[in-house]
């Protein structure tokens, strides 16, 4: 059984959840709203407006599910979301307080 999780710990995670369905909500309604926005008020012959449409809602929605899944992949405490081996370390856990160059 893993040990339960803090109370800010679960703050921070439903932070990162709206954020990630707040600003997916708003991608997908932009890209929704430029596509659309050339059916309607542009040059689009009047048979395509109802395909050009729905292709518009598919990419909204794809544009909102990127977003989602991209934002919560980085979520802190998931397993491997520590600095990777190529990511510069600027400090040494092992020793706090240390700064010469040889410690």
């Amino acid at each position: 059984m893993s040990p339960s999780r803090t109370r800010a710990e679960r703050d921070a995670i439903t932070v990162e959840i709206m954020f990630a369905l707040v600003s997916g909500a708003f991608l997908g309604a932009s890209g929704f709203a430029v596509l659309a926005g050339a059916a309607v008020w542009g040059p689009v012959p009047g048979a395509w407006r109802g395909p050009w449409l729905a292709v518009s809602g598919v990419l909204g929605g794809a544009l909102c599910c990127v977003r989602v899944v991209r934002v919560l992949r980085r979520l802190p405490g998931r397993p491997g979301s520590g600095p990777s081996p190529g990511d510069v370390v600027w400090f040494h856990p092992s020793h706090p307080g240390r700064t010469s160059p040889d410690s």
